[in-house]
């Protein structure tokens, strides 16, 4: 079993910065591919961005693209997005997700394949 608990949600304004971490506990040591997804009222849940173990492959949306950074700390216990730029449109609840092991790279951006998920917290942007 692997927790997930994000954190660093909360209101910002258009064009500002906001970093959201995920913090990874239980069973992590054999290692594992993680994601951010995110839910805006009334929409899918849509992939954000993955990161490998290692850390050294990264994969974003199209819509987040050049705005947002995933990353891992060196104890690869925490990890981050970094939103810049934000949006109104980046309104949702962001949810981290894990996979132990390696998800082949076309699997990353779908929910389906990850089996332990946060409980997700909430971005707004707006004015």
């Amino acid at each position: 079993q692997v927790q997930l608990e994000e954190s660093g949600g909360g209101w910002a304004q258009p064009g500002s910065s906001l970093r959201l971490s995920c913090v990874a506990s239980g069973r992590t040591s054999n290692g594992y591919d993680l994601g951010w997804f995110r839910q805006a009222p009334g929409k899918e849940r849509e992939f954000v961005a993955a990161i490998r173990w290692s850390g050294s492959n990264t994969l974003y949306a199209d819509s987040v693209k050049g705005r947002f950074t995933v990353s891992r700390d060196s104890a690869k216990t925490t990890v981050y997005l970094q939103m810049n730029s934000l949006k109104p449109e980046d309104t949702a609840v962001y949810y981290c997700a894990a996979r132990p092991g390696r998800l082949v790279q076309s699997q990353l951006p779908y929910s389906r394949w990850y089996d332990y998920w946060g409980q997700g917290t909430q971005v707004t942007v707006s004015s």
